[in-house]
């Protein structure tokens, strides 16, 4: 299990928010790491605008919004936050495949 969330959760760099408890103590809530869960809440959230949420990633999550959305991305082909959180996962795939047709 640590393979496939060490290739989404971090580089190494800056960013992460590093160690263990990224990756471990999480079976209880389908094998999804507490930052993936906090991922899916925020993304479960209405905005007033992208600033808005751009900042609470980085005062939340301490992380680059860039990599928020490559985070939020891997979850969306993970089988593990379909299961815990469909009707949020299912929207954000619609978008992401619309937005691909559009390119």
């Amino acid at each position: 299990m640590s393979d496939d969330q060490g290739g989404r959760d971090g580089q190494g760099g800056p960013e992460g928010q590093g160690g263990s408890d990224d990756q471990g103590g999480s079976d209880d809530q389908g094998g999804l790491s507490e930052r993936d869960l906090a991922v899916l809440a925020l993304e479960r959230r209405s905005w007033p605008g992208p600033g808005a949420k751009e900042r609470v990633v980085r005062e939340r999550l301490g992380i680059t919004p860039t990599r928020y959305y490559q985070l939020l991305n891997a979850l969306l082909d993970d089988p593990r936050a379909l299961a815990h959180d469909p009707v949020t996962v299912n929207r954000l795939r619609r978008l992401r495949d619309e937005r691909r047709e559009r390119r």
